[in-house]
């Protein structure tokens, strides 16, 4: 059986290949064996964005977020999910949703 790890460079050969269905698929597998592998959730967070699966690229991210607050980065890349969604569906809770998330992230520069 693939470590995590594993699957995740796996994901990242398929990423590469275009091939962004069977790229998410090895990454809910590597969450089956570890659902808190941070670097999987926002790599989902970006393939559900490319797919135009919106929501689900904003619960990868958010869980991301969940797993490890402390984090900037996280924050940040949050506040890029909400913004694509934003963008491509013009639904104004994402943007509000963003300038927050963003918020944070500046705040966190700080401490």
């Amino acid at each position: 059986m693939p470590t995590p790890h594993e699957l995740y460079k796996e994901h990242e050969q398929l990423k590469r290949e275009g091939k962004l269905e069977e790229a998410v698929a090895k990454l809910q597998e590597l969450l089956q064996q570890d659902e808190k592998y941070v670097l999987a959730h926002l790599s989902l967070a970006v393939l559900y964005g490319r797919l135009g699966q919106h929501d689900l690229a904003v619960a990868h991210a958010e869980k991301a977020v969940e797993i490890e607050p402390q984090d900037r980065f996280n924050w940040t890349a949050l506040s890029t999910t909400y913004q694509r969604a934003f963008e491509a569906t013009r639904d104004r809770q994402y943007i509000w949703r963003a300038e927050d998330a963003k918020r944070r992230a500046d705040m966190m520069q700080w401490q």
